[in-house]
């Protein structure tokens, strides 16, 4: 039992000493109503303003086991008081609050769940994206420094893989989520969850073990990342092919900066586009962002797709040029 409880049961039960009280007076030393609530205020207060009248034999015991069980009482409600304090539940109810208010109005963001190393670096990324974050950590001490530009992540202390904390994150507002959990079993159990709860949310997990990703595929998870072998794969072309990885690195890193790589969906492309060719809409010419990747309504990927390739319905474009060339670029191809 908490001490918020034990407080508020103590609290009721310090009402009734009065009401004990009042009534006893009335009923051992006839005191009127207001004479008897006096007494028992100032007894169980102990201000020591001295008896209305001079008690007697029963009354004076009655004062006495007053005295006891209402010391007693404010004794426990002040014990529980500070234990409420100084173990953090006030704090930590208050923080619950304000994440409560916060949460009202949020909608479309995306959720990370575990903010170890791989979380908290997807958070950032995610602020840097200008995206809207919920992490859920259960670590209560996790240092809640997401912040880019005046923007912070929301926190949320709990369990990811309880669903009442992915509700609490409201998860049927979010647009994705990314579970970073340390164990493939947690994970696994998130996707599970997340998915039942949300069927159209897109969902990217963390994996420790190949095995374990056909596994959370098939759960649900849109997209699997297995951080050692992703880095094993890089350390290795950084021995023969560093300037590859150096080019595509800055590519990411400096997103936003000196140059854009975006992914436009078809959703978004006029339809007056679709069937012609890329030399027919003359992209490069116009804009002076090129489209280095088509990807087609069946997954097939095209890499530096040629001049005859057609714009067709369902595909995504991924465009590379600088911050103002591919916003040109969206301008020309994309419903307003």
């Amino acid at each position: 039992m908490n001490s918020k409880t034990n407080i508020i049961k103590l609290i009721f039960l310090f009402a009734f000493i009065v009401v004990i009280g009042t009534s006893g007076y009335m009923i051992i030393e006839q005191y009127n109503f207001i004479d008897a609530l006096f007494m028992t205020v100032i007894t169980i207060t102990t201000v020591g303003y001295g008896t209305i009248k001079k008690l007697s034999e029963t009354g004076t015991i009655f004062t006495i086991f007053l005295i006891i069980a209402s010391f007693i009482t404010v004794a426990l409600i002040v014990q529980n008081f500070s234990r409420y304090i100084s173990d953090g539940e006030l704090l930590r109810r208050l923080k619950t609050r304000k994440i409560k208010k916060m949460m009202k109005n949020t909608e479309n963001h995306v959720i990370v769940c575990g903010y170890g190393l791989n979380g908290s670096h997807a958070a950032i990324e995610l602020l840097k994206a200008k995206e809207k974050v919920v992490v859920i950590d259960k670590n209560i001490n996790v240092t809640e420094d997401a912040e880019i530009h005046g923007v912070k992540a929301i926190f949320i202390n709990g369990d990811a893989r309880n669903e009442e904390v992915l509700i609490e994150a409201k998860i049927d507002k979010a647009k994705a989520l990314i579970t970073a959990l340390h164990l493939d079993a947690d994970n696994l159990y998130v996707v599970l969850t997340a998915k039942e709860l949300n069927p159209d949310l897109r969902i990217i997990s963390r994996a420790s073990e190949d095995s374990a990703e056909r596994k959370l595929r098939r759960a649900g998870a849109d997209f699997v990342i297995l951080p050692d072998s992703v880095g094993g794969i890089r350390m290795a072309k950084l021995v023969f092919e560093p300037g590859v990885i150096e080019f595509l690195e800055h590519i990411v890193a400096k997103s936003g900066i000196s140059v854009n790589l975006v992914e436009i969906d078809c959703k978004d492309i006029k339809s007056t586009l679709f069937g012609k060719t890329l030399t027919e809409l003359d992209i490069r010419k116009r804009s002076g962002a090129n489209i280095v990747g088509i990807k087609k309504p069946d997954g097939e990927f095209i890499f530096n797709p040629t001049s005859d390739q057609k714009i067709v319905e369902g595909v995504k474009l991924f465009v590379l040029g600088t911050p103002e060339q591919v916003e040109y670029f969206q301008n020309l191809v994309e419903e307003h």
